[in-house]
């Protein structure tokens, strides 16, 4: 299993210029400490977290670190011209050296991104999946001519094309069409911090059925934060949990309201944001208890990356977490 950092350029001292060098900072921590891989996620008109303009972080990143894997996690597609999305993808893979993981994801629930990119999100996982069959198409190919629902081109021919001969395809999604594309082209699947193992186990067992092997790539962001008690780990992290579950809450209320968006139930067995589920679901504790709930989700999932989301709002508390887990979580797991 390798490990990795899930970043979300979290802006919890209204302070932009620091939140984006302190998420920084701690990639570069991370590297140190040998992860494996970071992953950047999207997000739009939010205070809290401020990585917007995730390529142009992901581009920055590239040039202040050497070893560590780059993911994206992930690109919101139907917010995005997929030409355009091809051509700064394979930009990035030869700034980052060949170091680029290509994560892709609907957005949501977050009902403002669609309103305000005036995608109306019944259409969200259609055009994510078409506009990814393109962009695979014109990251490898010349001459490309698509004809889609959304999305058309005539012998297009995009530059530069990606250092790697295949950059690897992640999609973040649980429904069961996103899951049988993923397959059949062999791309790997990854699965947010809220969502339930049991959820999880049901998607990758959907993969397999189809494609038996792509399924061991499969990428787990979970909240993180090791201390020296599971007390002091928790009342560490419940302010991070506790405004979390509070945005989350408030955006699942909007999209729940409109019966047509397609969405399943937000429950326990599914995708849930109770402090207390968040907590038991996340990865907090003393050491001990990070490594019987990193076994765990090893056992169940079989798992390709585990990516760690630092849970404190102090920006050396999750340093100092990350150096706990390379001491005394990481070799025991």
């Amino acid at each position: 299993m390798k490990i990795g950092l899930f970043c979300n350029y979290e802006n919890h001292h209204q302070n932009y210029r620091r939140a984006i060098f302190e998420q920084v900072a701690l990639v570069r921590q991370a590297e140190s400490l040998n992860f494996d891989e970071a992953w950047v996620s999207e997000h739009h008109f939010s205070e809290v977290n401020i990585s917007s303009s995730m390529l142009l972080l992901m581009a920055h990143l590239a040039g202040v670190t050497s070893t560590i894997r780059l993911g994206t996690a992930a690109v919101l597609l139907p917010f995005h011209n997929p030409i355009r999305v091809a051509e700064d993808i394979a930009t990035l893979d030869n700034l980052c050296n060949g170091r680029l993981l290509f994560g892709i994801a609907k957005g949501g629930p977050f009902p403002q991104q669609n309103k305000h990119f005036a995608i109306a999100m019944g259409e969200s996982r259609a055009r994510m999946l078409e506009a990814m069959a393109l962009i695979h198409k014109l990251l490898y190919e010349k001459e490309v001519s698509f004809y889609g629902q959304y999305y058309q081109c005539d012998r297009l021919t995009v530059y530069p094309k990606p250092l790697q001969q295949q950059i690897p395809v992640y999609i973040a999604s649980g429904d069961t069409s996103s899951i049988e594309f993923a397959a059949q082209n062999s791309f790997s699947l990854m699965g947010g911090p809220p969502f339930a193992l049991e959820r999880l186990k049901k998607t990758v067992n959907e993969y397999r059925n189809i494609n038996p092997s792509g399924a061991d790539n499969f990428v787990l962001a979970r909240f993180f934060f090791v201390g020296k008690t599971n007390e002091a780990a928790v009342n560490e992290a419940m302010p991070f949990i506790r405004q979390f579950s509070q945005k989350m809450k408030a955006n699942t209320a909007v999209v729940m309201q409109n019966s047509s968006t397609g969405h399943k139930p937000f429950e326990r067995t599914n995708i849930c944001f109770d402090e207390d589920y968040l907590i038991e679901n996340s990865i907090i504790g003393d050491a001990i208890t990070c490594r019987d709930k990193i076994k765990k989700f090893q056992d169940e999932l079989n798992l390709g990356t585990l990516a760690l989301k630092p849970a404190s709002f102090d920006m050396q508390k999750n340093i100092d977490s990350l150096q706990c887990y390379n001491q005394e979580v990481r070799n025991y797991v």
